[in-house]
């Protein structure tokens, strides 16, 4: 089934729900409707379309804690651009796994800054070494992410439906066109 994407009073995207939630947020009075799905839902008495975009009616003011970049495998991978930090080929999220650039076993830590995209090749190769140690060098240096919420909520999600693209995009610079002097 459809899901949903919440944004904040100010346009600002928060979250993913799954359609159930959204029709409770709706029949709670909490949210206005801005772009609705093709499919319904059917109650005894009335059906309502699923909505696709919704907007909260109060502002909901988020820590900066909640804003942070979560430390986890698929942003690793985003943020190295599902490549190789070692040998720079792109490769499928099954592809590939994360290496300590300082291994556990000589003081490294499981941080943003200590840890790469490798795919199985070069992680191997790598093994329990740093890249000086293995004859390796690193692309780029690790560094901690510094993204916005609404790049957040995009990652993972391979066909964004149509309706939230304009939700999700308010605020991102547009690529000049190459053909334009």
């Amino acid at each position: 089934m459809e899901m949903t994407l919440l944004l904040n009073s100010t346009y600002e995207p928060l979250r993913v729900v799954h359609w159930q939630k959204a029709i409770a947020l709706l029949w709670q009075g909490k949210v206005e409707v801005l772009e609705v799905y093709d499919r319904e839902v059917h109650a005894v008495s009335l059906s309502v379309k699923l909505p696709a975009v919704m907007r909260l009616l109060k502002m909901v003011r988020l820590k900066d804690s909640h804003r942070a970049v979560k430390f986890s495998r698929i942003n690793i991978f985003t943020r190295d651009g599902y490549r190789c930090q070692y040998c720079h080929r792109r490769f499928r999220t099954e592809e590939l796994t994360f290496d300590h650039v300082v291994p556990i076993a000589k003081g490294g830590r499981k941080t943003w800054e200590n840890i790469v995209t490798a795919c199985w090749r070069c992680n191997n190769r790598k093994s329990g070494r740093t890249p000086d140690e293995a004859g390796m060098k690193l692309k780029k240096r690790p560094v901690k992410p510094r993204w916005s919420s609404m790049i957040t909520i995009t990652i993972g999600i391979r066909n964004t439906p149509e309706s939230w693209r304009d939700y999700l995009y308010w605020n991102m610079e547009l690529d000049a066109d190459p053909s334009e002097p």
